[in-house]
């Protein structure tokens, strides 16, 4: 299961780091829509890219041909460190809706970061966060049954737009059934079971306008659902019939 995320420090928020690194940086600033590529696998790594707007996910093009997403990114994260060690990008990453993405080449960043020597912090904590949630994914799909992972991706979801400092009691999801199903293991139909028991349970609602708008009355209540999953079934106990009277 995930646990919260930390964020760069315990007094800085996304907002401050985002502050700090648009004036020591002075990145480049691109708008991007529903669907624009920011990179693509194989692509020369040059950037890395600062999010300050917007959802994005990363996908991979598996051997076979088959698309799997393999993360989520939200405002504060960085994309690109795939491309470091090899000199390309290993994988595409994709808006999800409207927002904006700092281009931060990568030999201007390292020459920054000797200038300003708390850049190579900011850096170094954002590829750990990077790393924790990859770990975390992970043992959501592999250890958690369905139900329980979708409640988790959730929680995940508003855990993020906490950090943030955005709302977490109304969501909307930027990706389809199909597409949370592929990044969680699951098919399409259920993903679309769990979200109806969670809303039968009452743990989620689905506001009027449209099942992409969940409505999260309370995160914890998420975090009690996937616990509750995962708590061991007692198995009854068979009682021996009384012995015949003599």
């Amino acid at each position: 299961m995930r646990d919260v995320a930390t964020t760069e420090s315990a007094t800085e928020s996304t907002t401050d780091t985002l502050k700090r690194l648009a004036g020591q940086l002075q990145p480049q600033r691109r708008l991007v829509r529903t669907g624009d590529v920011v990179y693509q696998a194989g692509e020369r790594f040059d950037n890395l890219y600062i999010l300050n707007s917007g959802f994005y996910k990363i996908v991979n093009l598996t051997a076979d041909g088959r698309e799997q997403v393999v993360g989520l990114k939200f405002r504060g994260d960085w994309l690109g460190f795939e491309g470091i060690a090899g000199g390309c990008y290993g994988c595409d990453a994709v808006a999800m809706d409207t927002g904006e993405v700092w281009v931060v080449p990568y030999d201007a960043l390292m020459a920054a970061c000797r200038v300003h020597p708390g850049l190579m912090q900011v850096l170094h904590a954002a590829m750990s966060r990077e790393i924790a949630n990859d770990r975390d994914s992970l043992m959501s799909v592999c250890t958690l049954p369905a139900d329980a992972r979708v409640a988790d991706f959730l929680r995940y979801w508003a855990e993020s737009l906490a950090e943030r400092g955005m709302r977490t009691d109304q969501i909307t999801l930027r990706m389809t059934r199909a597409e949370i199903g592929n990044y969680l293991g699951m098919t399409l139909e259920s993903v679309s079971r769990a979200l109806s028991r969670l809303a039968r349970d009452k743990v989620i609602g689905f506001a009027e306008k449209g099942r992409r708008d969940v409505q999260i009355p309370d995160v914890g209540a998420l975090s009690a659902f996937v616990q509750r999953c995962l708590a061991p079934v007692p198995v009854p106990v068979a009682v021996p019939a009384p012995a015949m009277l003599q």
